[in-house]
């Protein structure tokens, strides 16, 4: 008799572990747990311990943590008619663990198709220089727009980014084109600007040199001596006998003359 008593009590308190085990739940600080009594809606626990009824209770736990959906690469085609691959990236946490089990049966997947549509539909209203050159603007137009169609869900996307942009070839080698003949064209324009501004210098110095015909004598002399500094060189000079370049060229023949006698 005692031995069944004694092998009765042991079952029993192995039942009741084994329903503790059952009824125990603990739950980190990022999670929530979604209680359900009956298919009937309880509430929210967590984090730390609590008990629920087992055989009754059902819990649907949910992270609250960030998550990172790497949207898969989507062929979009321009404003401009030009098709590119687009590769994306949503940041999104869930703030109402309540709704996002009871509103939407599956919000990482939900959340993830309709970012691959909504890339589409934005990307598809551009053209291709501003979805190049935009893209900070581009990531805020479609995180706004993500935010306000998944908050019913219980879903805050805080971030979306344009992670890749893949264009034809073709494309590739127009855009290169572009780029040279863009720079050609400032190349131009600064020599243009340089001709311009020595233009400008050379008719002051001009008026100058008018004004005073000493100093345009000076200048004269000047450029002959820096020209004199190379070898093998003749210098033809309509200047006369009488005028300061005319005695320097006399003084310069007198002095080769001697040099070959």
């Amino acid at each position: 008799m005692q031995e069944w008593l004694a092998g009765l009590i042991v079952f029993v308190v192995l039942i009741v572990l084994v329903l503790l085990s059952f009824a125990i739940k603990i739950l980190r600080e990022y999670e929530r747990g979604v209680l359900f009594r009956l298919g009937r809606f309880v509430g929210v626990k967590g984090p730390g311990i609590f008990l629920i009824v087992p055989g009754f209770d059902r819990m649907a736990k949910v992270d609250l943590r960030t998550i990172t959906l790497d949207v898969p690469k989507q062929r979009v085609v321009t404003k401009d008619n030009v098709s590119v691959d687009v590769d994306a990236v949503v940041y999104m946490r869930v703030f109402n663990p309540a709704d996002a089990v009871m509103k939407v049966e599956d919000y990482i997947l939900a959340t993830s198709l309709l970012s691959q549509t909504t890339v589409r539909d934005v990307l598809g209203q551009v053209e291709l220089d501003d979805l190049l050159t935009k893209r900070e603007e581009l990531n805020k137009k479609l995180q706004k727009i993500l935010d306000e169609a998944t908050d019913p869900w219980g879903v805050k996307v805080s971030a979306v980014t344009i992670k890749d942009i893949a264009l034809p070839e073709a494309m590739l080698r127009a855009i290169a084109k572009q780029a040279e003949a863009e720079r050609e064209r400032r190349s131009r324009v600064i020599m243009a600007t340089g001709e311009l501004e020595a233009a400008t210098k050379m008719a002051e110095a001009a008026q100058r040199y008018q004004k005073n015909p000493a100093a345009l004598r000076l200048r004269e002399l000047q450029t002959l001596t820096e020209i004199a500094r190379e070898k093998n060189l003749i210098i033809v000079t309509p200047a006369q006998l009488g005028s300061p370049i005319g005695e320097v060229l006399g003084l310069t023949a007198g002095l080769r003359k001697q040099k070959g006698d």
